[in-house]
């Protein structure tokens, strides 16, 4: 019994695939990478001084080949009462707002200050990251996917 032919199959794409034309919400909240770098505990004489200043960097990385407008908002406190009690309150110091332009596949860091008053646990990551590709004509900002919970100790010595 003969076997039949057997022919090669080809692949081909369209030349003309079309490009979709605006990006995913999805898409357009995950334009930026933020992370949090800052020490795990710190000390700091509360009796000296009342005031425990900690530097903390805020590495913001854009993922696309895009040129984006970043809006960082450091005014945002948690809302529940629960996460007061568990980290407690504090201050970033100076600016509390930062507009910027990262081009595709940058990595931008912002020295921020935090303010302590007291010895305890604390969340970091409290600033909210907007962003919007260049070329798009909207009036608001995505806002950016929030990462872990970033957690620092303060303690008197």
């Amino acid at each position: 019994q003969e076997l039949p032919e057997t022919v090669l199959l080809k692949f081909f794409r369209p030349e003309n695939t079309p490009v979709p034309a605006r990006p995913t919400p999805e898409q357009l909240s995950n334009l930026i990478k933020t992370s949090l770098h800052y020490p795990e505990s710190f000390n700091h004489s509360f009796n000296q001084k009342s005031l425990c200043l900690v530097p903390v960097t805020l590495l913001l990385s854009n993922c696309s080949q895009a040129v984006v407008d970043v809006m960082i908002d450091l005014r945002h406190k948690p809302t529940s009462s629960e996460a007061l009690e568990i980290h407690g309150s504090f201050t970033w110091l100076g600016q509390t707002q930062y507009k910027l332009q990262l081009k595709g596949q940058e990595v931008y860091s912002l020295q921020l200050k935090a303010c302590f008053v007291h010895t305890g646990v604390y969340n970091l990551g409290t600033p909210r990251v907007f962003a919007k590709l260049v070329d798009q004509v909207t009036l608001f900002e995505t806002s950016q996917q929030n990462s872990m919970p970033a957690l620092i100790i303060i303690n008197n010595i």
